[in-house]
């Protein structure tokens, strides 16, 4: 009984975070910081339990416009114990977000595919700025990723399970799609915003909680993104973002897709 209650309370939760969604972005001081410099050159943050914090690295990595080799911005290396919250954050998270309903899930979702409809050349201007892509090439480059987002949105049948019955003599088959807990994802600098809605969107409407590690060279389109996720409505914590970089070199350009079983001490 206490467990359907603490589910219902989740749910109502959700609710109350979807009908509180802005559609406008806030101006991007959420996600910036200068406090940690003497210089103007904007630090960027980091995204853990739903709030977007500066890091307390001593080790920094400059971004620089390719357009001009100007330093834009620079991101933090997240510490281990800056870490260890964020993952922390998502487990914490995870077991009311899956007892979600999915339809509420859903709700979250259909939000924030309009909100980056509504803000697409926000994220567009950022990849230019950070990546060096003509606008109409960053624009693209949102719009395939919110391509991931619409057909996210396709939850209620894409998580139906199966039933067979009579495969063999007195035996039926059930199956059924459930979330496996906290995945995590580290995405390259070619595509900022494309590959990372790869990932995040469909893991999450699926109940599962994300730890999220963008290029350290183009951060900005993935923090917008977290911010207009929140704005959609998700839980705080469902969604976690840490900076810098990670060692070994990537098989692919597309980046790496991880999941972390729930009883992985990590």
């Amino acid at each position: 009984a206490m467990a359907a209650v603490v589910a219902a309370a989740a749910a109502a939760a959700v609710r109350a975070r979807i009908l509180q969604v802005s559609s406008k972005v806030k101006s991007s001081s959420a996600w910036y910081s200068t406090s940690s410099f003497s210089s103007s050159v904007p630090a960027v943050k980091l995204f853990i339990d739903g709030k977007f914090v500066e890091s307390k690295s001593d080790k920094w990595i400059e971004i620089h416009n390719p357009a001009t080799n100007e330093v834009i911005g620079r991101v933090p290396q997240a510490t281990k114990a800056e870490m260890d919250a964020a993952i922390a954050s998502c487990k914490r998270a995870f077991p009311a977000w899956a007892d979600t309903s999915v339809l509420s899930r859903q709700q979250v979702l259909l939000r924030y595919q309009q909100l980056i409809k509504e803000n697409l050349k926000e994220i567009a201007k950022l990849i230019t700025l950070e990546q060096g892509k003509t606008l109409a090439d960053a624009e693209g480059d949102v719009f395939r990723g919110l391509q991931v987002v619409e057909h996210a949105c396709s939850v209620t049948s894409l998580m139906m399970g199966e039933t067979m019955p009579s495969i063999t003599k007195d035996m039926d088959l059930y199956s059924y799609r459930l979330p496996l807990g906290v995945c995590a994802g580290i995405a390259p600098f070619n595509f900022p915003a494309m590959i990372p809605l790869w990932m995040f969107p469909m893991a999450m409407v699926c109940g599962n909680t994300f730890l999220m590690k963008p290029s350290e060279r183009v951060p900005g389109a993935t923090m917008l993104l977290a911010k207009l996720l929140q704005d959609s409505g998700a839980p705080d914590g469902t969604l976690n973002i840490i900076h810098g970089q990670h060692e070994g070199n990537c098989p692919s350009a597309y980046g790496y897709l991880i999941w972390l079983p729930k009883n992985q001490g990590v």
